[in-house]
């Protein structure tokens, strides 16, 4: 329970710096601590309170609005076929797939950490990206790999860049709910653990904006990696060597 706490406390203060992180950081924790369901049902509120007053916070500084949309209603109708996998998947698979992510999200950053995606050119395959990363988040609580890489990539301002990815974790954390509600993995204890989660991380956002203006990004991207890949080793061994 420590660990969890202290995980949602560092979570707080990188999502408050950089506009996102909470799912990268807290879901590979519990999922080695707890299970993947559990994971993603305590980040419900979390994803989707700290994001909207994020959308608030940022609301004139957004990409266009045609953009977000068909980012997020992809998003949503992945997240439909991703809750589908969380149900019907072993929890050892589960777990694995956290781990396929976090591999693949750490190997996407590694090799283009220096690509430039014109907005053109993004508008031409986000409807693809979205899909991809509303599976991700349905199916293994990460939609990182593929929506954080992909805006990360159009180079934005950061505060375009917070505003934007914030509505669409909203967006697809408003059709995640009811999805987890409709197959029992979202319980009213669930909502409970979520409810807190969500006080803990709100209490050091504020501490990590601070932080965020005055330290390099890379510092926390860098920090980011490092723990993801320690994790990502841990779940390999203890699902197929333990």
């Amino acid at each position: 329970m420590l660990i969890a706490f202290i995980t949602l406390l560092i979570a707080g203060i990188v999502k408050g710096a950089i506009g996102s992180g909470v799912p990268v950081i807290v879901i590979p924790i519990l999922t080695m601590l707890y299970d993947v369901q559990l994971a993603i049902a305590v980040l419900l509120a979390p994803n989707l309170f700290s994001n909207a007053l994020q959308v608030w916070q940022y609301r004139r500084h957004l990409l266009p609005l045609r953009f977000l949309a068909a980012f997020s209603i992809a998003g949503g109708l992945g997240i439909i076929l991703g809750t589908w996998g969380l149900v019907v998947l072993s929890p050892d698979i589960l777990s694995l797939g956290v781990a396929f992510a976090i591999v693949l999200y750490l190997a996407i950053k590694l090799a283009k950490r220096h690509l430039a995606l014109p907005l053109h050119t993004a508008t031409r395959i986000v409807i693809p990206v979205g899909i991809l990363a509303g599976v991700l988040q349905g199916a293994a609580g990460m939609s990182a790999p593929a929506s954080v890489t992909f805006l990360n990539a159009m180079q934005l301002e950061r505060r375009v860049y917070i505003g934007s990815i914030s509505v669409f974790f909203v967006a697809i954390t408003s059709v995640q709910i009811p999805a987890l509600l409709s197959t029992g993995i979202l319980t009213w204890e669930r909502a409970l653990f979520s409810i807190v989660a969500l006080l803990v991380i709100l209490a050091t956002m504020p501490l990590g904006a601070n932080l965020g203006k005055r330290l390099p990004h890379r510092w926390f991207d860098n920090l980011i990696m490092l723990l993801l890949a320690a994790i990502a080793c841990k779940i390999f061994f203890d699902t197929l060597v333990a």
